[in-house]
């Protein structure tokens, strides 16, 4: 029996909208699958200035605490997370340096106009590290959009 595939999960806004839970629903239907969601302290306002390092976690840990139960049920197992750097891109190479082996990652984002992951090119900077990358994007009123884009690296 082969190991069960590791997906390392990137959302913060968005860890708990429907996209990112049937992104994990249908890997876990497809192939046994572990999952660890890095959630990245996003500092508002004057933080991002003033404290960026402190700034955001307390917000990301009640958003990290809200998406495991979800995302274990859709999972049908333990689902691992953590609280990671406000910089989302090394939030990702932290999670990929302490772990011994993710085989893709999957970002959830907010729409293109309001999320800005979208605006640094976080997706086209993740798949960069070699890894497949796929990009789960939430509209309004917890729509998601119909067709996952997924692109691996070669």
């Amino acid at each position: 029996m082969s190991e069960p595939a590791r997906v390392l999960l990137v959302a913060n806004r968005t860890a708990v909208e429907e996209g990112l839970l049937r992104a994990v629903e249908r890997r876990a239907e497809s192939r046994p699958s572990t999952f660890h969601l890095v959630v990245p302290a996003t500092p508002a306002g004057l933080h991002r200035l003033v404290d960026p390092e402190v700034a955001g976690r307390q917000e990301a840990g009640r958003q990290l605490s809200s998406a495991l139960p979800m995302l274990e049920a859709r999972a049908g197992g333990p689902v691992t997370g953590e609280v990671g750097d406000a910089d989302p891109l090394a939030a990702i190479h932290d999670a990929l340096g302490r772990d011994d082996f993710f085989e893709e990652i999957v970002i959830s984002t907010l729409p293109r106009r309001l999320s800005r992951w979208l605006r640094l090119d976080l997706v086209s900077k993740a798949r960069g590290l070699g890894l497949p990358v796929s990009h789960v994007q939430s509209l309004p009123r917890g729509d998601v959009e119909p067709v996952e884009r997924l692109a691996a690296t070669s």
